[in-house]
């Protein structure tokens, strides 16, 4: 390598080989933690604008991670080439530029994608669609930053005594590089920039690092440091072209062009509707669309606010029936969907207070730019209160109690909204609700036919209610059926002529709701064929740490867009832990027989736990996030913590391991230790999960259980981390086959994310629940733990 950037020494902790400080040379350094960087904010920027476009749930969500982890392993896999090339500084600024020049693309081909698919705005979409389209989408994209990281570790290791040491630093700068990047766009990028801006910023970060990279000239062959011929590709015309692109990227960022560039995808994405305003926030993205004086409020794509018109039937039965129902209605709560409506229809009955709790302040703050008679009148009343943040921990700190809650979510198509219609929140309300109070929320429903999907979805959240409160009642309607709930059996009593007196007592001025239709939405006929046709339906109930609604909610929503896979979630509800293990016992006795039988077992032992360690890595990470949410709501601040508390967590047992990894004397007893401490964990959790629930109204407990969370994260993702180093020192033996080692084994990490990410939030966590999946991860590394102690027998006996 060129003598004016690299300068060999020893690191003040690892003797010979270790990547001290002066090691490393800088310029390459540098544009390694760009590739982390790059690959975290590419990732989660394309998620957010495709998941506008498919209308996010879980499994549009768990589709397009997994496309992106598939392609980032593919294009690992095919990194390895890189072993064949002469000048592989030289193939890294290529693939670099194409990563740079492809990412504004994908932005744009997502939000246009339903145009070119011939799809309108607001049209549903399926699995298959979701597939394609995000696979196509991502596959430049992710493929190129796949293939960088394989790159990378060739690059790195040549000047290393061991080529496990420049994959184990490789790993810990792309690991760095991936937390700062995920902190630059939560926290600036994500509000302070547009999607075009953020994805020409990245381009141009990485460019210019090319540009070092080309100008010193470093490129490595076998055996030597040689540097590039600049007349030879890909010196000059990378220079040439990065200059172009770097120039014309900063001339887009500091002008209009990037703007232009934003308005026209916008307008693309949207289909001439009439855009008036479209912003990003850490919750989602908002847009707003006017048309003859009427607003309609998006978020994430989906229709949040109505004004001034609204849908009068739905905000007026939704509002009315449950004040109606309860005999007092002097304090409400209102847990999202409040404006646009609900919030107009409540103060008709003379409420002495509202307190209305949404979680994303940014829709509010838009009602409020773009004003109508409607939203002026609920959020400019002195009863309204609004609280932004989470509606659960809203709930659980009020000071009062409540005449009728209602919640203003009808659909717990993912983990986060899940939290409304479990066992722990319907008890919760319970402890908040006065004598005769009232809950109220809706699902999705039918009067004339309900298919299997929505009869769980309703009879898995009723029985829930049913193990809660003593008065349970269901206004089936058509599209959407209101749920109620009571501490007091008098709801229950109220038939008709109850709630059509207390209509003509309160007199709210009313459009669509009348006598008449109370009588037709009452009568009881209808309650009768509910509950017939609910009858088959599941018995069982939802809960913070097994959200079956979740599924059934998927479900749902697959049954509408893609029947075509209704057969695999059929049996997903059927999955427990006994055939989990059942499968995993298939699965690991002919791998056990392989191994036995092999004469270098590490070649499948060991791509095999990382594999393993990928999926615990992904599900240990989701489970820690989901009960903290369960536990304490959507508290963005520290969900981000434990994410980074994980992340650094990884970052820093990478380190430590490729530190002390040419050290070892028994590598693979030392990768044994790091297994049996994931089984360790794996089982710990649900405990400690469970456990917690006990003190969870203690406050002076809180900020403690707190900590240890963060301390539980950070804890995950140091033994994650340490693993990947390791695993390669003992893959790759003698050899110097870095570019193979480097490309199998992250390939292996990745699909077993990928399989964690699918599998975890779809089926495991949802219908077999928390301690069952924390169960089958401790079940799953005592598989690999059995594979590599055999194998260290077969290669004893071999010696």
């Amino acid at each position: 390598m060129d003598k004016a950037i690299t300068k060999r020494t020893e690191g003040p902790a690892g003797g010979k080989g270790t990547p001290g400080a002066a090691e490393r040379p800088a310029v390459f350094s540098g544009a390694v933690l760009v590739l982390g960087a790059s690959g975290i904010i590419a990732q989660l920027l394309l998620l957010r604008e495709l998941l506008i476009t498919f209308q996010s749930n879980e499994l549009s969500i768990g589709i397009v991670l997994a496309n992106w982890l598939v392609l980032e392993a593919a294009g690992s896999c095919l990194g390895r080439a890189i072993d064949r090339a002469r000048r592989k500084v030289g193939c890294f600024v290529s693939v670099t530029l194409v990563f740079s020049l492809c990412l504004p693309a994908a932005v744009y081909l997502a939000r246009t994608w339903k145009i070119l698919a011939g799809a309108s705005t607001g049209e549903g979409v399926g699995f298959h669609q979701i597939f394609l389209a995000s696979l196509l989408i991502l596959l430049p994209v992710s493929l190129a930053h796949g293939a960088l990281f394989t790159f990378a570790c060739r690059i790195g290791s040549s000047r290393t005594p061991s080529g496990a040491v420049g994959i184990g630093w490789i790993y810990f700068l792309e690991t760095a590089g991936t937390l700062a990047g995920g902190l630059v766009f939560t926290s600036l990028m994500i509000t302070l920039m547009n999607s075009f801006q953020v994805a020409l910023t990245v381009s141009a970060a990485n460019v210019l690092f090319c540009l070092f990279l080309v100008r010193h000239r470093p490129d490595i062959s076998e055996g030597n440091g040689l540097p590039i011929d600049g007349s030879r590709l890909p010196g000059r015309a990378a220079t040439v072209s990065g200059a172009i692109l770097v120039t014309g990227a900063a001339l887009i960022l500091l002008g209009a062009p990037a703007e232009g560039l934003h308005r026209l995808s916008i307008r693309k994405q949207w289909q001439g509707q009439k855009v008036v305003h479209y912003q990003n926030s850490v919750y989602g993205n908002a847009a707003v669309i006017e048309r003859e004086g009427q607003f309609t409020f998006f978020l994430n794509g989906v229709p949040v606010i109505t004004a001034p018109v609204p849908d009068v039937a739905f905000v007026e039965e939704f509002a009315h029936l449950p004040m109606l129902l309860s005999p007092h209605s002097d304090e409400v709560l209102v847990i999202s969907g409040g404006a646009g409506g609900v919030i107009n229809e409540l103060l008709k009955h003379g409420v002495e207070r509202i307190d209305y709790a949404e979680l994303d302040p940014l829709i509010l703050k838009l009602a409020e730019k773009f004003p109508t008679d409607l939203t002026e009148r609920e959020l400019k009343d002195p009863r309204v209160h609004v609280h932004y943040g989470d509606g659960r921990l809203f709930l659980k700190e009020a000071p009062r109690l409540y005449d009728v809650v209602l919640v203003g979510l009808s659909n717990p198509q993912d983990l986060q909204v899940n939290r409304f219609f479990t066992r722990q929140f319907f008890s919760l309300v319970s402890r908040r609700l006065k004598e005769n109070g009232v809950l109220a929320f809706t699902l999705p429903g039918s009067l004339t036919y309900l298919g299997v999907e929505v009869m769980d979805l309703n009879a898995c959240v009723l029985n829930t209610l049913g193990e809660v409160f003593p008065a349970v009642r269901v206004i089936p309607g058509d599209g959407y059926n209101i749920h109620l709930a009571s501490p007091s059996r008098g709801m229950s009593d109220c038939d008709v002529d109850c709630v059509q007196e207390r209509f003509r007592r309160s007199a709210p001025a009313v459009r669509s709701l009348n006598s008449l239709t109370i009588a037709y939405r009452l009568d009881p006929r209808w309650s009768r064929w509910f509950f017939e046709s609910m009858a088959g339906a599941t018995k069982k109930i939802n809960e913070d740490f097994r959200p079956l609604a979740v599924f059934y909610s998927l479900a749902h929503w697959n049954a509408k867009f893609a029947p075509g896979l209704q057969r695999v979630l059929v049996r997903g509800e059927k999955m427990n832990l006994s055939l989990v293990a059942g499968a995993l016992a298939v699965v690991f006795f002919p791998l056990l027989l392989l191994v036995m039988r092999s004469k270098d077992p590490k070649v499948l032992t060991i791509p095999a736990a990382l594999a393993s360690t990928g999926f615990a890595g992904m599900l240990l990470a989701l489970s820690l996030m989901f009960t903290f949410q369960a536990l304490y709501g959507v508290v963005f601040y520290w969900v981000g913590l434990l994410v980074t508390a994980f992340m650094a967590g990884t970052a820093v047992g990478s380190l430590a391991m490729t530190r002390i990894v040419e050290g070892l004397r028994n590598e693979q007893i030392s990768f044994l230790a790091i297994e049996a401490a994931l089984i360790v964990l794996s089982l710990a959790l649900p405990l400690i999960f469970i456990g917690l629930e006990t003190y969870l109204d203690s406050p002076g407990l809180t900020g403690a259980i707190r900590i240890m969370f963060l301390i539980l994260s950070m804890s995950a993702g140091l033994l994650i981390g340490m693993e990947f180093p390791l695993a390669s020192k003992i893959y790759m033996g003698s050899s110097r086959d870095v570019g193979r080692t480097a490309g199998l084994l992250y390939a292996a990490d990745l699909m077993g994310g990928w399989a964690g990410g699918i599998a975890g939030g779809v089926v495991l966590l949802p219908v077999i629940g928390l301690a069952g999946t924390c169960i089958i991860l401790a079940l799953m590394k005592l598989a690999t733990f059995i594979l590599i102690g055999a194998g260290l027998r077969v290669r004893g006996e071999g010696a």
